[in-house]
């Protein structure tokens, strides 16, 4: 099986959407006994929250299932477990290497540098662009599927 973990600072807009996103992309492409995704923040604020209501909403007008999610904190377990952590910005990768205790690690990527932006996803609790976040998750998670078909050749 492979893991794909994605990381925001909170659990409960950018990483939550790009779990739905994914996890809904990967049951299209067939591949749900091959990958597995789950989300996490990096601070503990939101533990046990559900995806805020902006995710929730936009999520909704897609037709993607948010269906048990809920927020949690990123763990040092959490790099043993998984074979991506993808952060959804530089603070959220600085903070996963702190917290992994795994700088410069190559399993641990920034979403959008696998896409020809190579810039941060920008935080919808603050920006208030669901949209924009949608648009951005959405290329990254296109490019993160296709490396892992490729990487695995599955």
């Amino acid at each position: 099986m492979i893991n794909v973990l994605f990381v925001c600072l909170g659990n409960i807009c950018r990483s939550p959407m790009a779990e739905a996103k994914f996890r809904d992309m990967v049951k299209k492409a067939g591949l749900e006994n091959e990958i597995t995704v789950d989300s996490a923040g990096t601070s503990s604020w939101h533990i046990g929250a559900p995806p805020h209501k902006g995710t929730q909403l936009k999520l909704k007008e897609y037709g993607i299932s948010f269906e048990g999610m809920k927020g949690r904190q990123l763990t040092k377990d959490d790099f043993e477990k998984f074979e991506y952590i993808i952060g959804m910005d530089e603070s959220n990768i600085a903070d996963i290497y702190e917290m992994t205790g795994q700088p410069n690690h190559p399993k641990i990527i920034r979403l959008l540098d696998l896409t020809d932006k190579k810039t941060d996803v920008p935080d919808p609790y603050y920006t208030d662009d669901f949209q924009e976040t949608y648009d951005l998750v959405e290329e990254g998670c296109t490019k993160l599927l296709e490396k892992i078909i490729a990487d695995y050749k599955i």
